[in-house]
């Protein structure tokens, strides 16, 4: 082990510690019909219940609501979720908390779901205005007070472990671009991970959502690691996302392993019950993974990206507006910036790559090649999946790059993981290249 010495003058010292924090986790089928005995373990006995219209009259959603009248939970429902939550939708769900009065909450649905319910739980706990707790440069980042209310966390897609972490993503409309609240207090008291609630996803759903898993484990397992990070002047500043170490890099490896065993089979037979289960288990892995070491550059990307959207829909997507889910819009930019970021740490991204299967014939110090196998393997998942040939596919060109590289700048949170550091030209270089791939 090595001892941390003092600096030299002048030199800033590096990090030694990294933590290792997620909320408990059941997991197994049927799951569901537990929650009213979790929340009134966890002493709650006035929830809101956080989903989307589309889910509202679902099974998941009349399990829960089942489950907690049963154990004599007092319940209100919010079913006004927006996918791809924005300021305007995060408002609406904290004035209704406030309004409400909650000891709880009980999240129903995907990675917007469970963020709304995150924020309300945090404004109605906390009230401020709602840039204080977010992420820096775009909003404040005021360290959040205390504790919050209980949240059990229902995931209804195998996709972003938002069950797991401290994280709440949302649309800033006046910026058209994603920014975010990061803080250890937001993460879940509970994830029920029911297989059943992911049974029935459109094809493309399942898609996005599962290249989410990949791309957030992937991108933790490359990221800087975390003792390359200078030390924080106090534990209390030490960030939720703290770079690669050794017990994330454990969750991260498992999971894609099971995305590359269990994706085109959880899309392409939607009654495929062990693959929907693998998916599931997957994402609550990666959650755990990036949750405590982050993710980077495809992340940071793809926030632009979803915001500056113009007229794309995908299939299987209620949506009215125009959308670039998120996991879509990760994954448009990941071979790019893996051919990238490889040079800069070739053996992890080589340890990606030979967990996707492929890179047994590069040389694990060769980073450009390594790049190219690890970005290769990704682009053909891409093209097995269905998703679009990179952002002209989806409605961009080069001229939006540097737009789109000046939406990503802000995103410290995530770009500054980067085991390669990417200055404006480098962006508008990556968003070019993300163009097409094939």
């Amino acid at each position: 082990m090595t001892r941390r010495r003092a600096p030299a003058p002048g030199e800033t010292a590096r990090e030694t510690v990294f933590t290792m924090d997620t909320s408990s986790v059941v997991f197994g089928i049927g799951a569901t019909r537990d929650v009213g005995w979790h929340v009134r373990r966890l002493g709650a006995s006035r929830v809101m219940v956080v989903t989307d219209a589309g889910l509202a009259g679902g099974r998941a959603v009349t399990s829960v609501l089942t489950s907690l009248k049963e154990a004599g939970v007092d319940i209100a429902l919010f079913d006004d979720v927006a996918i791809e939550p924005t300021d305007t939708s995060f408002q609406r769900a904290i004035a209704f908390a406030r309004d409400g009065r909650f000891d709880g909450y009980v999240a129903v649905g995907g990675g917007s779901v469970i963020d709304t319910a995150k924020a309300a739980n945090l404004y109605a706990t906390y009230p401020n205005d709602l840039l204080a707790y977010v992420n820096p440069p775009i909003g404040r980042g005021e360290d959040v007070p205390g504790p919050l209310a209980p949240l059990v966390a229902v995931p209804t897609t195998a996709g972003t472990g938002s069950e797991t972490t401290g994280v709440a993503i949302f649309d800033v409309l006046s910026l058209h671009a994603k920014t975010g609240i990061a803080h250890r207090s937001l993460r879940p008291a509970l994830g029920i991970v029911d297989p059943d609630n992911a049974r029935g996803m459109p094809p493309m759903v399942a898609a996005c959502s599962g290249l989410d898993v990949l791309c957030h484990a992937v991108e933790s397992l490359t990221a800087l690691p975390f003792n390359h990070r200078d030390a924080p002047p106090s534990p209390a500043s030490r960030p939720a996302y703290q770079g690669a170490n050794p017990v994330s890099d454990v969750w991260s490896s498992t999971a894609i392993r099971i995305v590359r065993d269990n994706l085109l089979r959880s899309i392409d037979d939607p009654d495929d019950d062990d693959a929907r289960a693998q998916m599931m288990l997957a994402a609550t892995y990666a959650g755990i993974g990036f949750g405590n070491a982050g993710v980077h550059l495809p992340h940071g990307m793809s926030y632009p990206v979803s915001g500056m959207v113009r007229t794309y829909r995908p299939a299987g997507y209620p949506e009215s507006n125009a959308i670039v889910p998120h996991g879509m819009a990760v994954i448009l930019t990941a071979p790019a910036v893996f051919r990238f970021t490889a040079p800069a740490d070739p053996e992890r991204h080589h340890r990606a790559a030979a967990l996707l299967g492929v890179g047994d014939d590069v040389d694990p110090r060769d980073g450009e090649a390594v790049g190219e196998a690890l970005a290769g393997a990704l682009e053909r998942i891409m093209l097995a999946t269905g998703m679009p040939n990179g952002l002209a596919s989806v409605g961009f060109d080069a001229s939006d790059a540097p737009r789109l590289a000046a939406g990503t700048l802000p995103q410290h949170r995530v770009t500054k993981l980067s085991p390669r550091p990417a200055d404006e030209a480098d962006l508008v270089a990556l968003f070019e290249s993300a163009l097409s791939y094939w």
